[in-house]
């Protein structure tokens, strides 16, 4: 599985089978200038929730690829009215066997809306089962003891956790929510792209040093295999 990071909490993940886009928001970002959307060819495009700088680039890379979008029902329902063909409405605590693996739609603590202000339901994360591996998607959240449901239900190999503070958990609450999954290993995301939510790395490592975890922060464009 190679997962390639797109910058802020954009990632492309491939699997042995199909290939997944977590989070678009790249052509507004001057840190992601190299990343050019056309040739993202997704499969399925997974969104956590509704803020544009999660879902800025969807129409553009769900027309051009023919992908399916997963998302909450507000969110998916929103791209459908679009003119997005292809979508999967989900909920909290519901699970699909898509033809890649299987994903479960669990709890975020933050707020959504779509672009133009309306109603963007309720911001989620994913727990996804794929190629023998399984990984948690946290999308923008605070630090939640619901997190400890996912460790009791599934073996995380790796966790994508915001770090970035302000407007979700910090990199602080970020060591304490691998705990909660029981995950040693974690990639930072939602960080540095404003000036709210810019991250001194060697501290945050240090962090995760002391926790015995091993943080990854990735530059934009830089691929890690799982």
């Amino acid at each position: 599985m190679n997962i390639t990071f797109l910058g802020h909490s954009s990632f492309l993940i491939e699997t042995g089978s199909k290939t997944l886009l977590f989070d678009p928001f790249i052509s507004p970002n001057p840190l992601a200038k190299d990343i050019k959307l056309e040739e993202l060819k997704p499969d399925y495009i997974l969104l956590s929730h509704g803020h544009e700088d999660h879902v800025a680039d969807v129409e553009e890379i769900a027309k051009n690829s023919g992908a399916t979008i997963i998302a909450n029902f507000e969110v998916a329902t929103w791209f459908g009215n679009k003119g997005i063909e292809k979508t999967h409405p989900m909920n909290h605590g519901g699970s699909w066997d898509f033809d890649f693996g299987r994903v479960k739609f669990v709890n975020a603590v933050h707020s959504s809306c779509m672009p133009d202000g309306s109603y963007g339901g309720n911001p989620g994360g994913f727990v996804i089962e794929a190629d023998g591996k399984t990984f948690y998607y946290a999308g923008d959240t605070a630090l939640t003891l619901d997190m400890k449901l996912i460790a009791e239900e599934f073996r995380i190999d790796l966790a994508f956790l915001p770090i970035g503070s302000n407007f979700t958990m910090g990199y602080k609450d970020a060591m304490k929510a691998a705990k909660f999954v029981n995950t040693k290993k974690v990639i930072g995301m939602h960080f540095d792209t404003f000036p709210y939510i810019i991250v001194n790395h060697e501290e945050a490592l240090n962090e995760a040093s002391k926790n015995g975890i091993e943080l990854t922060i990735l530059e934009i464009g830089a691929s890690v295999q799982l």
